[in-house]
């Protein structure tokens, strides 16, 4: 197969960013493409993709409904062009509860669970194992928590709390004298400037957040060293650096996910 050709285009709508890549049954290739959601078109989508081309489907996880018009107009100028070609149409799959995913859903209400929620359990359960915890720092961050029956892994529910960035822009939005602040390791817990002492407040105030809330859920299901945590997303590699209790970190994990995915709906 040449190398410009892949099984499937995965695309991650969040709330701020716009995720993509392409990927073989087996792996992603090269580094994700992001767009911001905000300037999402199928335009942006085919200058992403360039010259490579999509052979089994589209794989699409979305937390902002109004954005999936443009990957849908993109998907069928994809699908037209296989259909010029005279190659298989590709199927464009868009994750929800009823997606098999490689998991099984114990919620009261699993069409409320974001798609890329979903998709963070379908590739730790693959990838690591179960019973595991993500950590997605996104504008929000999310908890989402896979228990291990005898059968199969089961997602049974998460804790969502306000994002990092969110918080400190809060802070600059709201307040007369407080900065916007680039987020980094903070040099000394007691600040010698406004800037120091946010960036304290936030990392270290953020590490005990995470710290904490991994504490209750691993109260909660009752589990001692055997569990897996792994953190993804925009900030996980800043607050997990120091944080023994995330044992892994893996940026792409919602794209894995959605390649995992991929093989379980689209099947040669």
């Amino acid at each position: 197969m040449p190398s410009s050709v892949f099984d499937y285009l995965l695309i991650d709508i969040s709330n701020s960013f716009t995720k993509l890549a392409v990927s073989s049954r087996d792996a992603l290739s090269g580094e994700p493409a992001r767009i911001p959601t905000a300037k999402l078109t199928a335009a942006a989508l085919r200058h992403a993709l360039g010259k490579r081309e999509v052979l089994k489907g589209v794989v699409l996880s979305s937390v902002v409904p109004d954005a999936e018009a443009a990957v849908v107009e993109f998907f069928e100028e994809i699908r037209a062009l296989a259909w010029t070609r005279r190659l298989i149409k590709p199927r464009l799959i868009k994750i929800s509860h009823k997606t098999k995913l490689g998991v099984a859903v114990d919620y009261p209400k699993p069409a409320s669970i974001g798609a890329d929620r979903l998709a963070n359990a379908a590739g730790a359960a693959a990838l690591y194992g179960a019973p595991a915890i993500v950590i997605d720092f996104g504008t929000a961050v999310t908890f989402d928590i896979i228990s291990a029956p005898k059968r199969v892994p089961t997602y049974v529910g998460g804790v969502i709390a306000p994002g990092l960035e969110s918080m400190t822009d809060y802070l600059y939005q709201r307040t007369a004298l407080l900065p916007r602040i680039d987020l980094t390791e903070p040099v000394r817990a007691i600040g010698r400037s406004t800037v120091e002492a946010m960036l304290a407040g936030a990392v270290y105030g953020y590490r005990g957040l995470v710290r904490q809330i991994l504490e209750e859920i691993r109260r909660e299901m009752k589990i001692g060293r055997l569990l897996h945590v792994i953190a993804t997303g925009g900030y996980a590699d800043l607050i997990a650096e120091r944080l023994p209790e995330v044992q892994q970190v893996h940026p792409s994990l919602t794209l894995e996910g959605l390649r995992i995915i991929g093989n379980l709906n689209l099947k040669d």
